[in-house]
């Protein structure tokens, strides 16, 4: 489509916002040097997402009446099932977010639809159906993966930074029907708010940033995309989003983009069908 020309949005909305929550729990701090099984202060720093992050985000979601999709790893639907089937109970999306959030560039298709299936496996096990989103933990692919993707049946992925808009994969040189999602950086928690100290993270040690800054931002950053009428995508974690005072940001949010006239709120999985029906 032109760069003028107007998303058609339903019921003649005039922006689309998709509030979203990576799941990650200490699986994000488990690969490689970042390994945080003999790290319990590290591990634990994970583990506040699903057990403390992910009811209180729960709660703010039923208050405000918007929709959520989750993006889980496989085993933390494993390891923390009363949060994950919590999640699914208040029926919002749960999205595929790797088994273990492993990195794909340099792992063989094989490998790669293993884990993906593993992961399904795990969502069958507590009590979901299996995910047709598709976030990449690191965000990298390599060449083949959105082909075993549309394979295995997904019908949208959230792991590009290219557009604000959504769009159609080409895949093998062929139009497909998996629809891509973007989000951005800014519109991340991670890159104000994730800290680490062992392992570093980020390696300069200078992030943590304030509560008021973070809201104007996202605040300004929705006034553009209501303007232009796009898809504006919160990505955020509930180990960084979840505590108290960041949620309270999160809610006022919420509420200021609530009073504008035709915000429509939606899952990924119903932006994705509307694009796909409609485009």
């Amino acid at each position: 489509m032109l760069n003028s020309e107007r998303i058609r949005w339903p019921n003649g909305a005039k922006c689309a916002v998709l509030i979203s929550f990576d799941v990650d729990g200490p699986a994000v701090w488990i690969e490689g040097e970042r390994e945080a099984w003999h790290r319990p202060r590290t591990f634990s720093l994970g583990g506040y997402g699903p057990l403390r992050g992910v009811p209180r985000i729960l709660d703010l979601l039923d208050e405000v009446q918007v929709p959520g999709s989750f993006y889980v790893p496989g085993w933390v639907a494993e390891n923390w099932p009363s949060q994950f089937r919590d999640i699914n109970l208040a029926g919002h999306e749960i999205g595929h977010h790797g088994y273990l959030h492993e990195v794909y560039a340099h792992r063989t298709l094989d490998e790669f639809a293993g884990i993906v299936t593993r992961a399904q496996d795990a969502f069958v096990a507590n009590g979901a159906d299996p995910a047709v989103g598709f976030r990449s933990p690191g965000g990298d692919f390599r060449d083949g993966n959105h082909r075993i993707l549309e394979e295995l049946g997904f019908e949208y992925s959230s792991s590009m930074r290219g557009d604000d808009r959504p769009y159609r994969w080409v895949v093998d040189g062929r139009t497909t029907d998996l629809i891509e999602i973007c989000a951005h950086w800014e519109l991340d928690d991670f890159p104000y708010w994730g800290f680490n100290d062992e392992p570093a993270d980020p390696v300069s040690q200078d992030r943590i940033a304030g509560l008021d800054w973070v809201y104007d931002n996202w605040k300004r950053e929705f006034d553009g995309y209501y303007a232009e009428g796009l898809c504006y995508t919160l990505m955020m974690h509930p180990q960084v989003i979840g505590k108290p005072g960041r949620v309270a940001l999160l809610r006022k949010l919420i509420r200021y983009m609530q009073e504008h006239e035709g915000v429509w709120f939606a899952t990924a999985k119903q932006i994705a069908d509307w694009w796909r029906e409609t485009y």
